[in-house]
C-alpha cells in the first residue's frame, strides 16, 4: 500500500457501481481503493481496520442506509471527507440535501443508465476525482485548483467605498455551497431589496430542490430561473442545473436568459456567464459573493466586475469546505474583502444602509 496515495473506502450495494468507481479511482496514480462495502455496517467495521482518507457513500443500501451510516460515522469522526451518491430524482435530491445537512462533504449523482459501460465510467471520472483531490491541494494542486491557467495577475482598480445600494446581487459557490447558502439566508433577517442570482454548481432536478428549500428559510423568495423571466426586486433567482444563466437588459427592464452554451470551466451552469452578464447589465450597482467551491470558476467573471467597478467579497478559507473558487479570486487580488460566513450576512445589509459598513483591511 502506497502510504502517499489517497486512501477511498467504496460504499454502495450496486456491485456495478462498486466496480466502476473502484475502477475509475484504482485508475489515477494519486488515488488507492483499499476497501470496499456493500452497506454501512460493513462499512463502519471497514473504516476502523483500513482508516480511509475519504469515504464515497451510497444513499440507499439495506441494512444500515446512507444517512444513518454518514451520522454513525460523524459521532467520532467530523473531518474525514465523504461524498454521497445519489439518484438523479427529486427524492434522491432531498435524500442529498438531508445528507449534507448531516455532515456530507460533497455528492455525486450517479450515472443515469450504466447501459453504455464506459460512457458512465467516464462520467463518473470526470465528476470524482477533482472532488476527491479537492481536499487533498497537496496532491497535484494544479489539477484541483486550475491554478495553471492564472498566467497573470489580472488588473484591479482600487477598492472604492460603495455610496449606494447594490441594485443586483451575485452569488457563486460550488463544494460545499447548499450548507453555506442556508446559513448565509438564514441569517439574512430583513428581506433584501435587490434581485439576487445564485449559480451553484449541481445537476437538474438537484438545483429546483435547493431553490424549495432556500425558499422555506429565507425572508426573500426562491425560485428556479426560467427562461425569459422578467427580473423583480427582491427575488432570489437559481440557476436551473444543466443551464447557464444570463440577465440582460431588454427595453430598460432586466430578464433572465437561459441556455445550454458550451461547458466554462467544465460547469453549465457557470459562475463567469453570471457574473459577466450582471456587469454588462447592472455596471458598478453589483455586489459579487464568491463561495466555497473547488476550481477557479467566478475569477474572470469577477474581473468583469472590478473593470465596471463592481463590489467582491469572498468566504475565507477557515469556514470553506473547498478553499478553490474564493481562493482564484483572493489570491488574483479582485476582492474588496474576504470575510468568515458567519460575517456575510451583517456585511450585505449593510450595504442596504444609507452608511453602508466601511471595507476591511487586506
Amino acid at each position: 500500500m502506497d502510504t502517499d496515495k489517497i486512501k477511498v473506502l467504496v460504499v454502495d450495494d450496486a456491485v456495478v457501481i462498486r466496480r466502476m468507481v473502484s475502477e475509475v479511482i484504482g485508475s489515477d496514480p494519486h488515488l488507492e481503493v483499499v476497501g470496499a462495502a456493500a452497506n454501512g455496517k460493513i462499512a463502519l467495521r471497514k473504516i476502523r481496520e483500513h482508516n480511509p482518507d475519504v469515504i464515497t457513500l451510497d444513499i440507499e443500501m439495506p441494512e444500515m442506509d446512507g444517512i444513518t451510516t454518514l451520522r454513525e460515522i460523524r459521532k467520532t469522526n467530523r473531518t474525514t471527507p465523504i461524498i454521497m451518491l445519489s439518484s438523479l430524482t427529486r427524492a434522491g435530491a432531498e435524500m442529498t440535501f438531508e445528507a449534507l445537512a448531516a455532515g456530507a462533504t460533497d455528492y455525486l449523482p450517479k450515472p443515469s443508465s450504466i447501459g453504455d459501460f464506459m460512457g458512465a465510467l467516464e462520467d463518473i471520472k470526470r465528476m470524482l476525482i477533482p472532488r476527491i483531490k479537492a481536499h487533498f491541494p497537496n496532491i497535484a494542486p494544479k489539477e484541483v485548483f486550475g491554478h495553471s491557467l492564472i498566467k497573470e495577475k489580472p488588473s484591479r482598480k482600487p477598492s472604492i467605498k460603495p455610496t449606494a445600494p447594490p441594485r443586483a446581487i451575485c452569488v457563486g459557490a460550488s463544494t460545499g455551497g447548499p450548507n453555506a447558502l442556508e446559513t448565509l439566508f438564514t441569517e439574512i433577517t430583513t428581506p433584501l431589496k435587490a434581485p439576487i442570482f445564485i449559480v451553484q454548481h449541481m445537476p437538474p432536478v438537484f438545483t429546483k430542490t435547493l431553490a424549495d428549500r432556500l425558499d422555506r428559510i429565507s425572508r426573500n423568495k426562491f425560485q428556479e430561473a426560467e427562461p425569459d423571466q422578467p427580473v423583480e426586486e427582491g427575488n432570489v433567482y437559481v440557476a436551473p442545473g444543466g443551464k447557464h444563466m444570463e440577465v440582460r437588459r431588454v427595453k430598460e427592464k432586466p430578464r433572465i436568459f437561459l441556455h445550454e452554451g458550451p461547458m466554462v470551466n467544465s460547469c453549465r451552469p457557470a459562475v463567469d456567464i453570471l457574473f459577466q452578464s450582471a456587469a454588462e447589465t447592472y455596471g458598478s450597482k453589483v455586489l459579487g459573493l464568491v463561495l466555497t467551491g473547488m476550481g477557479h470558476d467566478g475569477l474572470k467573471g469577477c474581473q468583469a466586475l472590478k473593470d465596471v467597478g463592481g463590489r467582491i467579497l469572498v468566504q475565507d478559507k477557515a469556514t470553506s469546505v473547498v478553499w478553490g473558487m474564493p481562493r482564484a479570486v483572493w489570491e488574483a487580488e479582485l476582492a474588496d474583502e474576504m470575510l468568515p460566513l458567519k460575517d456575510m450576512p451583517a456585511e450585505i445589509m449593510n450595504s442596504f444602509s444609507k452608511q453602508p459598513a466601511a471595507l476591511g483591511n487586506r
